[in-house]
């Protein structure tokens, strides 16, 4: 851009260097057709006057061409703005939506092992029970064999 701009203003400045230079020349009037009349005017004027007005019209069409692409840019970023928003807010619904589910998975992981919990102490008192039963019924057998037996005494 900088190479760009230093060019133009080379040329406006070498297009206002020759029309100093040759003011006379630019001012002396000569007959200018314009194809269906002729009129005596200076023509090195009506030149000068078109080029400024053609170099007044690009700089008034580089500008509203700028003008436009900087609304569009900022049209553009509100848009993206309002897409981030909504990403964001998707992605919230989503870890909220993912939080309650692994709540939900770990209350019913943690209810199956208390019941899982449950039953094994259930089999486990069971078995406790079942050898106690045991353990006494042996123990009944043993005193009823020394009973049986004359010479013994059981204590």
């Amino acid at each position: 851009m900088q190479m760009r701009s230093t060019i133009l203003l080379f040329i406006v400045l070498a297009i206002a260097a020759l029309a100093a230079l040759n003011w006379g020349l630019l001012a002396a009037s000569t007959q200018v057709s314009l194809g269906l009349m002729t009129f005596e005017a200076p023509l090195g004027l009506l030149m000068l006057g078109l080029t400024t007005l053609l170099g007044v019209f690009g700089v008034a069409y580089v500008l509203s061409l700028q003008g436009s692409v900087l609304m569009e840019a900022r049209r553009h970023s509100k848009e993206m703005q309002a897409q981030r928003e909504l990403a964001d807010k998707a992605e919230a619904s989503r870890f909220t939506e993912l939080r309650s589910f692994l709540e939900a998975q770990h209350l019913k992981s943690h209810a199956d092992m208390l019941a899982r919990l449950d039953g094994l102490e259930s089999h486990l008192m069971a078995r406790a029970e079942e050898s106690d039963n045991t353990t006494a019924a042996c123990v009944g057998q043993l005193e009823h064999q020394l009973r049986g037996r004359p010479g013994t005494s059981v204590v």
